[in-house]
């Protein structure tokens, strides 16, 4: 989880959240990608338990209409071995996008089953 304090007040990222069609179908890609389970399901919504490395939790919401082309926040993760990860990631479902260096660290930018983009990298 990341916590910001600031004059005495944090600001914690709790969750965040990718609007879909599907909520359940993204679940099972996610749920499987994190190695962690559902742990709210409301519907429309679930909430994904943080991942046992932590961080914040997954929230996935049905929306009737996504919005196309790149969403305009992502998460980026890190990696021990980025290309054991994105090959895992693609046997799940996700697709390649692209592949990105500079001087100390590679990411392979990924989408999950509903185009959403994420990156996966290695410091290196």
């Amino acid at each position: 989880m990341v916590v910001v304090t600031v004059r005495g007040m944090s600001f914690t990222i709790a969750s965040i959240t990718i609007d879909t069609a599907d909520p359940r179908k993204l679940a099972d890609f996610w749920t499987k990608a994190l190695n962690t389970e559902v742990a709210h399901d409301w519907g429309e919504y679930l909430i994904l338990a943080p991942s046992s490395e932590g961080g914040p939790q997954l929230g996935l919401q049905r929306v009737d209409d996504a919005v196309p082309g790149k969403n305009r926040i992502h998460f980026d993760a890190v990696v021990e071995d980025r290309v054991a990860e994105v090959a895992r990631l693609i046997s799940l479902g996700a697709t390649e996008v692209a592949e990105h260096t500079v001087p100390g660290l590679t990411w392979t930018v990924l989408a999950d089953p509903d185009g959403n983009q994420f990156c996966v990298g290695q410091a290196g």
